[in-house]
């Protein structure tokens, strides 16, 4: 048996667009309804969600479920890990997850200590860090992928997320570290450390957005950007952003709520007309 293939990964260095989704309802049955949406990957987040390790798995197994079930569908996991930790990033690989996204990335130096904890070392000195547990890991098959600790490290994708003005200084070196396959710029991070708190759509915070997907794309890199609303998902993807999430599970459903309640209801604190 044949390690799988990244399939998001290869669409990435073949510069086509992936339209993703943000799950942060920490639930599997949710993940698996949205896997059969069709999006070409959806984001399982380890940082602002309720999420860890065990809740990743189910929602990890919930995908590929829905893909087992659907074999037609394009949709590939992501998963954001809360911090660029050695450990956790080996937890999360063991588990599974092919594509990792790691937040608050400031320098080229953090950048590379992350490929390194992305992969396995190799007999000439190319591989990294990553702790030799393949027996006990679901990535693996349990073994039953028998050359999965010499393939893995050619189909794991390292995401990381420029969001700070610091980050920002440092973009073309961080974008340009092998190993890297994609940057994330985080707006709302961002408009903060650039002293526009809440306000990400800051002209000033806009332009840099823009510069920033445009260097990252020049250093022969994947851009990626969360947007919740469609003409800003519109405005990166005709920018150049490869990887455009569209939308977030918390705000699809709350919003859906909230629609629907108002159409039997009058706003609160209006009057209620008798009809009868």
């Amino acid at each position: 048996m044949q390690t799988p293939l990244n399939t998001f990964k290869q669409a990435l260095a073949a510069g086509q667009p992936q339209i993703g989704l943000w799950l942060g309802l920490a639930d599997p049955y949710c993940a698996e309804i949205l896997a059969g949406a069709g999006y070409d990957w959806l984001l399982i987040d380890g940082e602002h969600a309720p999420n860890d390790v065990r809740s990743i798995l189910t929602q990890l197994q919930a995908i590929d479920s829905a893909r087992h079930a659907m074999p037609q569908l394009p949709t590939q996991a992501v998963a954001r890990v809360p911090v660029g930790d050695t450990a956790l990033i080996k937890q999360y690989l063991d588990i599974g997850v092919q594509t990792i996204l790691v937040p608050m990335v400031d320098t080229a130096a953090q950048a590379a200590q992350l490929v390194q904890a992305m992969r396995y070392p190799q007999a000439d000195g190319q591989g990294g860090i990553r702790g030799m547990g393949s027996a006990l890991a679901r990535a693996s098959r349990w073994q039953r992928h028998p050359n999965y600790i010499f393939e893995a490290n050619a189909q794991v994708c390292l995401l990381v997320q420029a969001e700070t003005a610091e980050a920002m200084s440092q973009l073309d070196a961080i974008a340009a570290t092998p190993g890297v396959d994609g940057v994330f710029i985080g707006p709302a991070d961002l408009s903060a450390s650039m002293g526009h708190p809440g306000n990400p759509g800051h002209p000033d915070v806009q332009a840099a957005i823009r510069q920033g997907i445009a260097r990252i794309r020049a250093a022969g890199k994947a851009a990626g950007i969360l947007a919740t609303a469609e003409p800003q998902s519109r405005q990166w993807l005709e920018a150049g952003a490869t990887f455009v999430a569209v939308g977030v599970d918390t705000m699809l459903l709350s919003a859906a709520a909230s629609e629907l309640l108002a159409r039997f209801k009058t706003a609160p604190g209006a009057a209620v007309k008798n009809t009868y």
